[in-house]
């Protein structure tokens, strides 16, 4: 949960999940972006427990349009000699991997955005989506899910995908045990909200646009499931094999740049949806998540 706190090259001004402290005095990056103020805490932790708030009932951000960031936005950027690149565009983001938490130690501090982070309000930092992006997060292990705003640069641990806000944790079920596994999904302004805490039970893909001849096709025909989504086609076709040869289903593989996604259906309805996404579940498979081209 700790985080890098100076600017590692001039080309990116960042906030990392990283491990050595940060060095005296404020920093700028080439084009004049405010830096992170030196913290006064060399340990990140919670918020004491006179300072916590309940965030049970905290509402979730909706995505809608934003221009991005004047900062945190570069092409590219290096962080302890690794470059990394940002995404120009979140079209398509889906992923899966281990989250962790920041909150007090950073508090009131900057982001690589420019913004003040809030560890009592529902943000996030990530390596390479735009800043800002809305994104849903889903706790794999619990089912809980919510919606937060990147608007900050990490985790760059080599095994995290996305550093969240101490809420952010504490209503996912992840703040106590430090990481959790998680699945991230790029939204666009016109995503529909599922409820705070549950699956999302008709969740639009963020990106995906109809595929060709289906735009018209009746709803019926176009209730689908998304078992995966893959940066690479081997992975995906190892996945669809899994299914055929343990469930003795057929999925298809649609290629949707960068991702190759594997999507089950169609269903005549969601009820027959959700039971084959009870059905592929209970065989040990991620849980599917319900799409609509």
């Amino acid at each position: 949960m700790k985080r890098l706190a100076t600017l590692m090259t001039a080309s990116a001004f960042l906030g990392a999940c990283v491990t050595t402290p940060p060095p005296a005095g404020k920093q700028t990056d080439a084009n004049g972006a405010p830096g992170s103020d030196r913290y006064s805490l060399q340990q990140d932790t919670a918020p004491a427990p006179h300072e916590q708030k309940d965030v049970s009932k905290l509402p979730e951000p909706v995505p809608r349009q934003e221009p991005r960031s004047r900062y945190g936005n570069m092409d590219s950027y290096s962080v302890w000699g690794k470059t990394y690149h940002v995404l120009p565009d979140a079209k398509g983001y889906v992923a899966e991997g281990n989250a962790s938490w920041y909150g007090r130690k950073f508090h009131g501090h900057r982001t690589s955005s420019g913004e003040a982070f809030d560890m009592f309000q529902f943000t996030a930092a990530h390596r390479s989506l735009p800043l800002p992006t809305y994104v849903r997060v889903t706790n794999l292990d619990n089912g809980k899910s919510l919606i937060v705003r990147v608007n900050d640069r990490g985790p760059f641990h080599e095994n995290r995908i996305i550093d969240l806000s101490w809420a952010a944790a504490v209503r996912l079920g992840i703040e106590q045990a430090g990481t959790g596994r998680v699945r991230v999904e790029a939204l666009s302004a016109n995503n529909d909200k599922a409820p705070s805490g549950t699956v999302p039970t008709a969740v639009r893909a963020a990106v995906d646009s109809p595929p060709p001849n289906t735009a018209s096709a009746p709803a019926a025909e176009r209730l689908y499931l998304q078992a995966g989504a893959f940066q690479d086609r081997n992975s995906a076709e190892r996945l669809r094999q899994s299914l055929r040869e343990q469930l003795g289903l057929e999925a298809e593989i649609r290629e949707q740049p960068p991702l190759f996604r594997v999507w089950l259906g169609p269903y005549q309805n969601d009820m027959s949806r959700q039971q084959m996404r009870q059905q592929v579940a209970g065989a040990g498979f991620d849980r599917p998540m319900p799409v609509t081209p």
